[in-house]
């Protein structure tokens, strides 16, 4: 009863000061809903288990071996993993792929997976209609067979239940529908259907020195620890490589959690945003207890009477805290509803959206969460006041009237501006890092020129794929409408673009070194099939020698060309040119025509494929160009399923799509265009990671140095009003208003500075949590450090001087008036 009617009181105390309420409200408000945003979308992202059946026993495996760190699994390999391990209650593989939807209505690209028969058992995921797969038809020469995502099903063939069994065109095969996934279900990303890897029939899962891109998830025994696993497979792979030294030599296996691999590097971020944000909420806890001081220094008359009235001093700070607590709770119910639309808006801003976004939202989680900083806030923000007001002297009080304060407010309020000014200084510190490095991302030479460029893939018609020429034929055609529509200067074709986060490397040897006998052994190199003019389009620099032109044919001479930096690895202190490369065949599984020799006839720049920021540390940075039309017919086949065209223009690239986008499916026999962007949305598309963290802890520190800047002008304004008489006195006795405002600002500045010079000791150690998301900047950037405390004492100067100028102008003859 007595807890009610402290919260009764605490709501009438509170109304009768609408102003002071407001404004503590709107500051918890501002703080609670940051920090409720960014927590929900951590609890989304972090916190919430996989929608996986026992997801804590899920783990993702991949190869490693002594040139990369981790790396796609051999089918092969796959295979000999699922016959030999005890540790695993089920194991599957899944890669991605591409399909064009052919047939009944407009032709549609799909992204697809393809899946081992186990894949949704070791998941634990059930059709919502028809059936999984059967372990019969995960063989080559088995009839083909489908299961849709529940997305496509609902957006082609109109949810209707007599999909199960109906035929479907995928590129040049029918399947026949078996099951429906739900719609909701994904692994890294959502397919829109699935198809069996054992059907595959390509020299990719035919050897074991093959890596095409294939990853393995697999369900932990009951019991089993990931240490336990690990060590199983490390035996396993052992005697793979004892077994097949040529293909598996120091090969060994990770085992990584799988909910670590679908979070990836966004665990860090967010972290760190957490913590920023956390910053942002001291600051508003300091900036509402500053205003509960000056709101206790007239109400210290009222807690003298409540006092001798026989009310002790624990009830006394029992109601301060009361207040203050109702208080929180207010700006904790504002804060949640500006916290919806905040994480709505950091989703949107993250570039390609973040991993399980899907989880994001206010749950019961996110009430609690809200509730406990509500509470916690409360009590922080109220304690100190409470304790000060309530331990007043009750004579000396009730004989000085409303008038006075004591030395302890001034100095608890000077501390609450100190950490205040601290931590705005740390988040701009963060913010200033994060621009610094956006600044020099920015000047970073890509290797090429990716303006007016334009970018788009497409498949190829089954008609089309039956030969290597054919293929050719349709790629030329193509090609040639493409370069005839009015204002494109030059186009090619491509089976990589830079920066899109696709790669293809391949092992070699220099021709007359010795030949390498296993791939621990081998020289490594990003592989370009082009087209004739693909290097010119792109603006990649001739070095040395000669591009690739149409002269290069399919019957002519292999040649390549290689860029700078396989030039300065491979043949330090020689010419490239005239030097050969073979493609390292060790497994016997490629091509003829594709390990003979391939003659250097160019050098050319070094493009930075893995982006402005991670070119340098990537492990693989060479890069071979070889003639499109020189690829080996197995190979070309399966790359047809997915071309790549780079497009040069003579003005703005946007507008160029519709008319290039018609030509393409005039040649196309109507095959989907997808897609289709410039390069130089792909290049800032790299960075747009590093550009949301740089605008949300932007936002956060803008938001604190407010905050703090408010946080100041109250503390003078208040110790202003105290001290009207002080300064009617200095002014009437000759001070001049100079003299009195040098004194008021450097008082006021003092704790400011103290502030400043915290928050860089602070920024030196806490700033290198956040190295890895820095670029061509240290974490104790100097010139940073520097404009940033010049900045905060800036605003601390401003915000000091406001109500000094405004104490000064009032007549001395008021000021000894005043009360």
């Amino acid at each position: 009863m007595s807890l009610f009617q402290d919260v009764h009181y605490g709501l009438r105390a509170l109304g009768k000061n609408p102003a002071f309420t407001a404004a503590a409200v709107v500051v918890l408000a501002l703080g609670i809903g940051a920090n409720t945003a960014i927590f929900s979308v951590v609890n989304g992202v972090l916190l919430q288990p996989l929608p996986y059946r026992n997801p804590a026993r899920l783990v993702q495996l991949r190869e490693k071996s002594p040139d990369f760190s981790s790396m796609s699994v051999s089918y092969l390999n796959f295979r000999d993993w699922q016959a030999g391990s005890r540790s695993f209650a089920g194991m599957a593989a899944y890669r991605w792929e591409d399909y064009d939807l052919t047939g009944e209505g407009q032709a549609e690209h799909l992204s697809a997976k393809m899946v081992s028969v186990d894949f949704f058992r070791v998941l634990g995921i059930h059709p919502v209609l028809g059936r999984d797969f059967d372990p019969q038809e995960d063989i080559p020469g088995a009839t083909p067979v489908v299961v849709i995502a529940g997305g496509l099903w609902e957006r082609r063939f109109g949810s209707s239940p007599g999909v199960i069994g109906k035929p479907i065109t995928l590129g040049a095969r029918d399947y026949t529908v078996v099951g429906v996934a739900p719609a909701d279900f994904h692994l890294e990303g959502k397919a829109d259907l699935y198809t069996l890897l054992g059907q595959w029939d390509s020299i990719l899962v035919k050897a074991r020195d093959m890596h095409p891109g294939i990853q393995v998830v697999a369900s932990l025994q009951p019991g089993v620890t990931h240490s336990q696993a690990r060590s199983e497979m490390e035996a396993i792979a052992a005697h793979l490589a004892e077994a097949y030294p040529q293909s598996n030599a120091k090969h060994g296996v990770n085992v990584v959690p799988l909910t670590q691999v679908i979070v990836g590097d966004v665990r860090h971020t967010l972290l760190v945003l957490l913590g920023a944000v956390g910053f942002v909420l001291l600051i508003a806890c300091a900036n509402v207890a500053n205003l509960l001081l000056a709101r206790a220094a007239g109400r210290r008359k009222e807690m003298a009477i409540r006092t001798a009235m026989g009310a002790g001093r624990g009830r006394v700070v029992r109601q301060l805290l009361t207040e203050s607590v109702v208080l929180a709770f207010c700006g904790g119910a504002a804060g949640l509803a500006l916290a919806k639309y905040g994480a709505r808006a950091v989703i949107a801003a993250v570039p390609g959206g973040l991993p399980r976004m899907e989880n994001i939202g206010v749950d019961g989680w996110v009430l609690a969460f809200t509730l406990a900083v509500s509470l916690l806030t409360g009590i922080i923000f109220g304690l100190a006041p409470a304790l000060q007001v309530s331990a007043c002297d009750l004579n000396e009080t009730l004989k000085e009237g409303s008038r006075g304060s004591t030395a302890g407010p001034h100095r608890l309020r000077n501390l609450l501006v100190v950490s205040e000014v601290a931590a705005a200084l740390l988040l701009l510190v963060g913010a200033g890092l994060m621009l610094r490095t956006m600044w020099r991302l920015n000047a970073v030479n890509p290797g090429f020129d990716p303006h007016r460029v334009l970018t788009f893939s497409m498949g190829l018609p089954a008609v089309d794929t039956a030969s290597p020429e054919r293929i050719l034929q349709s790629l030329d055609r193509t090609i040639e409408r493409v370069r005839g529509v009015p204002g494109v200067e030059s186009a090619s074709l491509t089976t990589l673009i830079p920066m899109a986060g696709n790669d293809d490397e391949i092992p070699f040897y220099v021709n007359g070194r010795p030949r390498p006998t296993s791939q621990g052994d081998m020289l490594w190199s990003l592989l370009y099939a082009t087209g004739p003019g693909y290097l010119e389009t792109m603006g990649i620099p001739l070095l040395r020698g000669r591009y690739l032109t149409s002269r290069d044919t399919r019957n002519g001479a292999r040649v390549a060309v290689i860029d700078e930096v396989m030039a300065h690895s491979v043949f330090p202190n020689q010419d490239p040119l005239g030097q050969s490369l073979i493609v390292a065949d060790l497994g016997g599984s490629l091509p003829p025509e594709l390990s003979r020799p391939m003659e250097i006839v160019g050098v050319v720049g070094h493009v930075k494929h893995w982006g402005l920021d991670n070119d340098l540390t990537a492990r693989v940075r060479s890069e071979l160009y070889l003639p499109f039309v020189q690829i080996p017919g197995p190979f070309l086949k399966g790359m047809a399923g997915s071309n790549h065209f780079v497009v040069r223009t003579g003005n703005d690239p946007f507008s160029m799509m519709a008319a290039v986008r018609h030509s393409v499916l005039e040649a196309g026999a109507g095959q989907p265009v997808f897609d289709m962007r410039t390069m130089d949305q792909i290049v800032a598309a790299s960075l747009e990671g590093r550009r949301f963290s740089m605008l949300l802890l932007g936002i956060f520190a803008a938001l604190a140095l407010l905050l703090a800047a408010v946080g100041i002008y109250g503390v003078v304004a208040y110790s202003v009003a105290q001290r009207t008489n002080e300064i009617g006195i200095r002014m009437a006795l000759g001070a001049r208003p100079r003299d009195v405002l040098r004194v008021v600002v450097s008082q006021a500045m003092t704790p400011a500075l103290a502030g400043v010079a915290i928050g860089l000791a602070a920024s030196a150690g806490l700033t290198r949590l956040m190295a890895n998301m820095l670029y061509g900047v240290g974490a104790g950037d100097p010139v940073t450090f520097l404009a940033v405390a010049g900045a905060v004492a800036f605003v601390a100067l401003l915000a000091s001087c406001i109500p000094s100028l405004r104490a000064i102008k009032i007549e001395p003859t008021v000021a000894l008036r005043h009360e």
